[in-house]
């Protein structure tokens, strides 16, 4: 996103919130960022540093439940990397509504589980592909779609949400790009699979596919 906290084109919200904030780094960020701005980020993990600007709060909270805050409450909801948490994204996408405020914004960001080659070099059945697909049908078995940036738009638009903008990134694996700031960030995605391929996987493809088990 070229280095920008949000697409949105809000100014000076009064209050916003992180959903699913993890480790609270975004919303931190934020708060930094806009200081006049009540800003809460939600999570269901207590992992969020003590030390955070005068103006955020962490809380512990499922956004699948029933929200507890006010309607027209949030003049900003920001929502990054859900795929795979949410068992019904229109009912998600209703509460999100509900609690927004008039003119208000909904910014999400989300991946696809998928890697794309754009020189076809990931053909069907490569690491990349099986792993991605078998990922997909992992969200499947456990009800929790890892598709959402397939159908999020189409969703917040049933849910009442209007003026909606797609934006496309490209988010390489490693530092093949020519271009520098392609390269930069694969050298951190590629230090993100590295670091995170065996606690994404282990559990759904033994569990759920069985991946792993004799009688395959």
């Amino acid at each position: 996103m070229n280095d920008k906290l949000h697409l949105a084109p809000i100014k000076n919200p009064k209050r916003a919130i992180d959903v699913g904030t993890g480790t609270g780094i975004w919303a931190i960020d934020f708060a930094e960022a806009y200081p006049n701005t009540a800003i809460v980020g939600t999570d269901l993990s207590p992992i969020q540093p003590d030390t955070r600007p005068p103006n955020l709060s962490f809380e512990i909270d499922d956004c699948c439940s029933e929200w507890v805050y006010p309607k027209n409450h949030f003049d900003f909801i920001h929502i990054r990397a859900l795929y795979g948490s949410v068992p019904d994204w229109p009912k998600f996408y209703k509460q999100c509504y509900d609690h927004l405020a008039p003119g208000g914004y909904i910014e999400q960001a989300e991946v696809n589980p998928v890697p794309k080659s754009d020189d076809g070099s990931i053909t069907p059945g490569d690491p990349y592909d099986r792993c991605g697909r078998l990922a997909v049908r992992c969200g499947e078995a456990f009800g929790k779609s890892l598709m959402v940036e397939t159908f999020m738009h189409e969703d917040m638009a049933k849910a009442g949400l209007t003026e909606i903008v797609k934006t496309t990134y490209k988010w390489p694996i490693g530092a093949w790009s020519t271009d520098p700031r392609l390269k930069d960030l694969g050298r951190w995605n590629l230090l993100h699979w590295i670091q995170g391929l065996e606690g994404w996987t282990l559990r759904f493809f033994t569990k759920h596919m069985g991946v792993g088990n004799p009688a395959d």
